[in-house]
This record gives structure tokens, sequence and C-alpha cells, in this order.
């Protein structure tokens, strides 16, 4: 699946839920789903910057993709982190610099976190395309 593909997938879950209520309880169960990141990334290595939040993230290059692995201690926030994850695991470095993920927008969660979360959102983002650049850089 594209990143595309996923993020309409993402965004058509969401369209069920007609209150915030219900997607902040959906965004719980889809970190609930989170696969376990190894505890040895459990580390201030690994932590993303500028979360409220303790959101760890770990990236590994295999065959041109890049697989994800990440938790966090808060429930939203490992709901937020699994959302990423899933859109954007198993993409190329290319691609995954090239999304917009738009669909961060499109579902409206921005405008449903707090500032704090809405920061670390960013944070995750950021580390995320960091890994992408540097993987590309490294495999050119």
């Amino acid at each position: 699946m594209t990143i595309l593909e996923k993020e309409q997938e993402i965004i058509e879950e969401f369209e069920l839920f007609d209150d915030w209520m219900d997607k902040y309880e959906h965004i719980i169960e889809l970190g609930k789903d989170l696969p376990l990141i190894n505890p040895k990334y459990k580390t201030k290595e690994y932590l993303i910057k500028g979360c409220q939040s303790q959101v760890w993230v770990n990236a590994e290059y295999e065959n041109g993709k890049i697989i994800f692995t990440a938790d966090s201690d808060a429930i939203i926030t490992k709901g937020v982190i699994a959302m990423l994850i899933f859109v954007l695991s198993n993409q190329s470095p290319k691609a995954i610099l090239e999304s917009k993920l738009d669909f961060l927008k499109t579902i409206g969660l921005q405008e449903h976190l707090s500032p704090t979360r809405a920061n670390g959102l960013l944070g995750m983002v950021k580390q995320i395309k960091t890994y992408a650049l540097i993987f590309s850089k490294n495999n050119e």
C-alpha cells in the first residue's frame, strides 16, 4: 500500500465517527494495536524532542524501505504515533520525505490536540522524516 492509500484508509475510518470523544477512543484503540518497540530503544537517544509525553521511535532500513517501531507512555500519544507508523512504515525514504501527511488535517487531529500535544506531533513527524533523510543519504 502507498502512503496515500494508507492515509485514505485512516480518513475513511475517522469518517465513521461523529464526535471527537469517539475519535479519541479510536486513537486509543490504534495505540493498543501498536507493535511493541524493543525495550533497548526506550532510551533517551530514541526519545522524541518536544513531546509532553515520552515517545520513542526507532527506524531500521531493510530492502529499500524503512521499518519504524515506537512506543509512548501516554495513550492518546501512543495512538497518534501508531497512525504515523501505519502510514509511513515499510515505505522508501523518498516516499516518506515527499509525504505531506494531509490526513492529519483532513481528520481534524491537529485542531483537536492541546498545543503541547500538537507540538509533540510535529516532533514525531520531524524525527521520522529525519530518519528518512539519513537513510536516503546513506543508501544513494
